[in-house]
């Protein structure tokens, strides 16, 4: 009797969804752009999101400033789809931490801020190749970014 009892119960449990965390590197002038998209069908609990531009090849920095690490043009962090709350970013630095809320399904986010690398001689200009490399942290996954500017985390499932 208590084997059919959990048979009948595995075949009325809900089917996992995936869930994944989709960020996309944009090169713009003056601003780059990262969006952030969410495509669960049920909403992702609060988590950090790490961007790491250090292990990419190409030697990404941010620049944000006109007084340190970065050439010529700048431009901080500003968020232009919702916002999360980000550490402390310096000039320079390689990695931006942001602190997302619960994201619904089908949510979106976006921020601009200007990237340099430092291997090449057109340092402003960062397309998605350079970012091949660099690495996404986001729910206990990590996933490397490609040559598209692309990065994808799976994140535990949606129960339907």
């Amino acid at each position: 009797m208590r084997i059919a009892a959990l048979l009948s119960a595995f075949c009325v449990a809900s089917p996992a969804l995936a869930a994944d965390l989709t960020v996309t590197f944009r090169d713009g002038a003056p601003r780059d752009r990262f969006t952030l998209s969410y495509d669960g069908s049920c909403a992702a609990p609060a988590m950090q999101v790490d961007i790491d531009l250090g292990t990419a090849p190409a030697g990404l920095i941010f620049d944000i400033t006109g007084a340190g690490a970065g050439v010529e043009v700048f431009q901080p962090l500003e968020w232009v789809v919702g916002t999360a709350r980000t550490s402390a970013l310096s000039d320079g630095d390689t990695v931006v931490s942001l602190e997302l809320d619960t994201l619904a399904p089908g949510e979106t986010l976006a921020f601009t801020v200007d990237i340099d690398d430092t291997t090449s001689t057109r340092q402003i200009t960062v397309d998605g190749s350079e970012m091949k490399g660099a690495t996404l942290r986001a729910g206990g996954q990590e996933a490397m970014f490609d040559a598209t500017g692309t990065a994808r985390v799976a994140l535990p499932p949606c129960l339907s």
